[in-house]
Order: C-alpha cells, then structure tokens, then sequence
C-alpha cells in the first residue's frame, strides 16, 4: 500500500516555523501583515477567507481585510487594492476570487503590487519563475514540491507528468519542476484533453501530478507501480468533494496523497511562507 503524503501534518509543522519567524520580526519592532479583500457574499470564499484570518493570527500574522458588497465598482475595488499597496502596514495582500459579474478580475489582479503578491500568480512573479529568479512562487505548486521534498520522493532526474496546463497548477508547476534547484531539475511533461493516449505518458511517469479538475481521472491502470502520485485538483460529485485520483492507485503507488489533507493544507501554508517571506524583505 501507498505511503500517504500527509500535507496536514507538514503544513502544521511550517506554521510553528513561521510563528517563530513572525516573533523574531516582532522581537525587531517589525509586524508581518497581511491585506484581505473580499467582494460580495459567497459563501465559499467568506470561508476560504475566514480560514486565512484565523490560520494568519495563529501564527501571529496581522490581518487587514476589507468586506466590500456585491455591488462594489471596478474603482472601488481597485480602490482598496491601491490602499492596501500604499500602506507599509501590509506586506502581502490577497484578493479572493472570483469577484463579481461585470468586473475586470485580470485589471484588478495587475493592480496588485508584485512584490505584495501573496498568490504569486502576477505576471512579474510568473515571469521570474521562468527566468529562475527570486520571487513569491505559486502557492500550490510550491506547497506540491515541498510535499514531496518532505517525504524523500525522488524527483531530480526523474520523470513527472503533469495533467492540466492551468495558470495556478499545472504550468507554474511544470516551469518549477523543470528548474535547476534542489527538489526539482525534472524532465516534465504536460498532458491535457488534447494529447491521444494519455495513459501512455502517465504509465512513464516517476511523479504523476493531477490537476484537471475531474474526479477519478486518474485510476491505477494508468499509473506506474512505485510512482508518486499528487492529487491536486479536487471537484464535488454532489455535496462530496473528491480528488482527480481514485481511490484504487493507493494498490499501485509508492506514495500518493489522501482525498483530503494533501495538497490543500500546503497551499494555504506556503500562502502563509510568501506573507511572512515579504515581512522579512522589508527593512
């Protein structure tokens, strides 16, 4: 049977390092912050947000968050984008998406302060990690490669196959997993909807990562025996959440995450790392 990559107790063992760190920047006179906008009233993203306020006083990250109504303007949501950039207070800053029909999501994320970019997905954090230059990195696939660097999965030189070519996994992940740097320096693949006979490729692959968005797209039959497999995109089959990996590749793999408490736990964590990360810039 699989070794499970158990990002829950990973990420609560980088929480109480990035407590420590926090405290030391306290101990300097200097506050980690953290600037939250929300607009409107989804109930999904008031929780996604509301776990951030309480994971970001856990480790003892101030919290600014702004709670806008459905109704708000592109000017004032950009408003408080441009607040927040302003204010020295705020390190990093987060806006939960999505925002509301009718507004310009892409114009409101530009406006955003690359250096203040907590999701690392702007377009200049995305541009140095091509280049393989310092920068927030992207929260998921950050979290991913730390998950398997914590359980000795052999990944330098080896093959990884990653399905889905997304903005927040799948190509941010290939660029990073192809990179010359510890825990990376892959050969990697992408595979899509696009490609004929996938399970050809996935059957190659030393590190199987799926993040499509479809449950049970991944089954053993198309996995590698001895392979780590990563599920990292989730979807609801009626109210229950399932993972891209079925069940079964847990008879087939040599490590593989569980349905819950894999590759989630590492995002918020190291959305938590690039908060605390951008503190510590600041002189």
């Amino acid at each position: 049977m699989a070794e499970l990559l158990d990002g829950e107790r990973l990420a609560q063992r980088m929480k109480m390092e990035l407590a420590d760190r926090v405290a030391r920047l306290r101990a300097l006179g200097r506050h980690a912050g953290l600037g939250t906008l929300l607009v409107g009233d989804d109930v999904s993203s008031e929780r996604y947000v509301a776990m951030k306020l309480a994971e970001c006083a856990e480790i003892g990250v101030e919290s600014f968050h702004e709670h806008l109504p459905a109704t708000a303007t592109q000017e004032e949501i950009e408003a408080v984008v441009d607040r927040f950039n302003a204010d020295p207070r705020v390190h990093s800053i987060l806006v939960q998406l999505p925002l509301p029909a009718g507004i310009n999501e892409e114009q409101v994320l530009l406006r955003v302060d690359p250096d203040k970019d907590v999701d690392g997905l702007h377009p200049t954090n995305l541009g140095r990690l091509v280049m393989g230059v310092p920068g927030p990195l992207p929260c998921t696939p950050a979290g991913i490669v730390e998950l398997l660097a914590a359980h000795h999965v052999p990944v330098e030189g080896k093959h990884v196959v990653i399905m889905g070519r997304g903005l927040t996994i799948g190509r941010p992940l290939a660029l990073l997993m192809a990179l010359r740097r510890e825990h990376c320096n892959a050969a990697v693949t992408v595979v899509h909807t696009g490609v004929e006979d996938v399970a050809s490729l996935t059957r190659r692959a030393d590190v199987l990562v799926a993040a499509a968005g479809v449950a049970g797209l991944v089954t053993k039959d198309m996995v590698k025996p001895g392979a780590a497999v990563v599920g990292a995109g989730t979807s609801f089959v009626g109210r229950k959440l399932f993972s891209d990996v079925a069940e079964d590749v847990a008879e087939v793999a040599g490590w593989i995450t569980p349905r819950i408490g894999g590759v989630g736990p590492m995002t918020r964590a190291m959305l938590l790392r690039n908060a605390v990360l951008a503190a510590e810039k600041v002189k």
